[in-house]
């Protein structure tokens, strides 16, 4: 089976917890030396609205959004069937959504909005002057 291109939405078997769902190749095509893995962005139906999210309507796709906290990596077996492709702009929502989950905006970027940890009971505090 070819490996999937960054941009293709393909049917993969994502476990048994995840289910059979479609994915978004998100990971670029390795080379000799790498392992052969592809990281997905499942999509999902169940949608619950958060920013991490992205609705993009696609004929091939039932009604639901990209979860960009689902990201999983999985060997190309668990691959099925391509079923389509994303657009380019629909692909930088996506990818803005994934770098906005890992934390890794750059300069003029959409700020980080998570909320800053607190002391008590369960939760750590934070040094300050500690990297975050």
């Amino acid at each position: 089976m070819p490996l999937p291109r960054r941009g293709e939405v393909w049917l993969a078997d994502l476990g048994i917890a995840a289910k059979v769902r479609p994915g978004l190749a998100l990971s670029v095509s390795p080379e000799p030396q790498d392992r052969v893995l592809v990281t997905l962005v499942p999509h999902t139906t169940s949608v619950r609205g958060t920013r991490f999210e992205i609705v993009v309507p696609k004929r091939f796709l039932s009604q639901g959004a990209f979860d960009a906290q689902g990201l999983v990596t999985v060997a190309p077996a668990r691959l099925m069937k391509k079923l389509g492709r994303l657009e380019p702009g629909e692909m930088a929502l996506v990818e803005q959504a994934v770098k906005r989950w890992l934390g890794l905006q750059r300069d003029g970027d959409e700020p980080d909005h998570a909320p800053e940890p607190r002391s008590g009971p369960g939760k750590m505090e934070a040094s300050s002057g500690a990297a975050r």
